[in-house]
């Protein structure tokens, strides 16, 4: 499918966290994956390890980012690329807010406990 409609998206929540999955390999995509993350206010999000790159794009409200113990704001239109392996966390702003986040197929998402998450989004 060439068009995917905000009501075609699959929506999974984790971690306090919704995603809404919209290209992946189970959707007919051969290497990349797509999703919305809405990150509620003051949310602390879960810190991992992505064995994928990821680019997280910010498309509303604000967000925190901490890469590699380096933290950033990220307000609508900044981006954020995310090195396979780096240590990251996700926070919502005072606000909340939305990324859309692109990888490619496959990601896992190791946590630091050792546990490994496959998102249903990126199969």
């Amino acid at each position: 499918m060439s068009l995917i409609t905000s009501s075609d998206a699959d929506v999974f929540e984790t971690h306090g966290a919704r995603f809404s999955s919209y290209v992946r390999p189970s959707r007919g995509s051969v290497q990349l994956c797509a999703w919305r993350v809405d990150v509620p206010a003051g949310l602390e999000g879960t810190v991992h390890r992505p064995s994928r790159e990821e680019i997280i794009c910010c498309i509303e409200g604000e967000l925190t980012i901490t890469l590699d113990g380096a933290t950033h704001i990220l307000h609508a239109g900044d981006v954020a690329y995310i090195p396979s392996e780096s240590e990251v966390r996700l926070d919502g702003g005072p606000e909340g807010g939305a990324a859309w986040t692109t990888s490619l197929a496959g990601l896992k998402a190791t946590m630091m406990d050792g546990s490994q998450l496959r998102p249903p989004w990126t199969i």
